[in-house]
């Protein structure tokens, strides 16, 4: 396995053994994503039991809604159709304790092997999934009431940003549905140039105080008829796992911090996504103050994605942290279409690959504008797509950002596309391989599914095997076998 498949896409099996090839990769000017990718090598059957143990102790929403953000036998064991990402299975607290722990041994041994290198991390690792399931809902129920709201005031059809509702009018409706808070002086009262309408980001911020303001959390239930509090139904139990969650986010970010690594939160399932993001959001709000520190994931694949990156760029712009985001197309398509087809809910994938592609460059040009407007936003271009990295260099240099500004990254995975990678890294670009590393038996499960991934992606690298043979041939006629860097 280490002479072919192993040592073709891992590193090594420790932090030491790892070294070298960083070292070499860094002297041609490629960085190092770290991703312990260590999986358990667990049955379907175990999956499903360790996926559905908590599942009757939680009440979610109604309808649609309700059957997205909860778990399903089906679907339980959540590495069904995912070929290039790691999955984690929760079994306890002292379990996340200890995957937190091979995290922060991540995150310094990128600190000691390089000085600008990032470590990967996954929150369905650190919690209880079934938290992260019911989180997501209410944040999902919330910014749906909001756009239920919006349309009423006759704002639907417009972009997320733009839809704004008038607080009188606000205030009117919800005292018909039954509410008892004051909205108006809330809003008007925080916001000291108050137009008198609010936006996404303003209603959002209410779930933010919810200890002081929770006659103003509520939301409607269609089937009773009447207002419910968004936030019920979390148990004493349940709070204390959502604070050890946080507990061992704020330690991986103080570690990433004090090792100066930076932190890349990776996307999962789109159940889960939205509760990641949020507290992704609140570690970058915390930690993005002075420079980029925590990078969030947006998967381009999905319809919401570019709404989901001009608010959180819009957020950092109100707020004056970095904005640090990666762009990926995604890893859970066939999953997620199969998962709403079956339980019944609006597929979240755009329908074809094209208009992925549009989406990613749409998300993507919105980051760069931003970056030239202020330069306080970053991106990571985390694609084997060369007309993707080609439109990026060709708008980079529209807009005068420069290479060594350090705001625009490249990112392909080790031993896949270095025909884009490492030219990119000789030309002075900041360019970075994921870098997998663990023992061969524990690296197994996550190696087997990216054989299958592999397999449709051979079919596309006849391009690379005739860049070698050119190259080779280029070698041998002009007698330099031997290729020094010139970074």
């Amino acid at each position: 396995m280490k002479m072919t498949f192993y040592g073709q896409f891992v590193a090594g099996e420790d932090h030491n053994d790892i070294k070298p090839l960083i070292q070499k990769n860094h002297s041609y000017g490629v960085g190092s994503v770290l991703d312990y990718s260590v999986e358990e090598d667990i049955s379907q059957e175990e999956a499903e039991r360790k996926e559905m143990e908590y599942e009757n102790s939680i009440t979610v929403g109604q309808g649609t809604l309700k059957r997205k953000y909860q778990a399903h036998k089906q679907f339980s064991d959540r590495r069904g159709g995912v070929t290039g990402a790691r999955t984690y299975f929760y079994a306890d607290e002292a379990k996340c304790d200890q995957h937190m722990e091979t995290f922060i041994k991540c995150i310094k041994a990128s600190g000691g092997s390089s000085m600008d290198g990032f470590s990967a991390i996954k929150m369905t690792a650190l919690g209880r999934p079934q938290f992260l399931l019911q989180f997501s809902e209410v944040l999902v129920k919330w910014r749906r009431f909001f756009t239920f709201l919006a349309s009423q005031q006759g704002k639907d059809g417009l972009e997320a940003l733009e839809q704004r509702l008038e607080l009188t009018q606000l205030q009117e409706f919800m005292t018909k549905l039954g509410a008892n808070g004051d909205f108006y002086g809330w809003f008007t009262g925080r916001k000291e140039d108050s137009t008198g309408c609010i936006d996404m980001l303003d209603w959002n911020s209410l779930i933010d105080d919810r200890t002081k303001i929770s006659d103003l959390l509520v939301v409607p239930n269609v089937e009773l008829g009447k207002l419910e509090p968004l936030l019920g139904k979390f148990t004493v139990e349940e709070e204390q796992q959502m604070k050890r969650m946080l507990q061992r986010v704020d330690v991986l970010a103080k570690h990433a911090l004090e090792s100066g690594v930076r932190l890349m939160v990776d996307a999962e399932q789109t159940y889960f996504q939205p509760a990641i993001s949020r507290l992704t959001l609140e570690m970058q709000r915390t930690y993005n103050g002075e420079k980029p520190v925590i990078f969030n994931t947006y998967q381009c694949y999905l319809k919401e994605a570019y709404d989901n990156v001009t608010m959180d760029v819009e957020l950092s712009r109100r707020e004056g942290w970095h904005f640090a985001a990666k762009l990926v197309r995604g890893a859970y398509m066939y999953q997620e279409r199969e998962r709403a087809k079956e339980i019944g809910y609006e597929d979240p994938i755009n329908p074809d690959y094209e208009s992925t592609n549009r989406m990613y460059h749409r998300c993507l040009d919105y980051v760069l504008d931003e970056i030239a407007l202020n330069r306080k936003a970053n991106v990571m271009v985390a694609s084997h797509n060369e007309d993707t990295v080609k439109h990026t260099l060709t708008r980079m240099n529209e807009l005068g950002l420069i290479p060594t500004e350090n705001k625009v990254y490249f990112g392909q995975l080790l031993g896949m596309c270095d025909q884009i990678s490492f030219p990119l890294g000789q030309a002075g670009f900041p360019v970075y391989k994921y870098v997998p590393y663990g023992p061969v038996n524990e690296v197994m499960p996550y190696l087997s599914r990216r054989a299958q991934e592999n397999r449709g992606f051979m079919k596309g690298a006849q391009k690379e095997r005739e860049l070698l043979w050119k190259e080779l041939k280029r070698r041998l006629a002009s007698g330099e076998l031997l290729y020094k860097p010139v970074y």
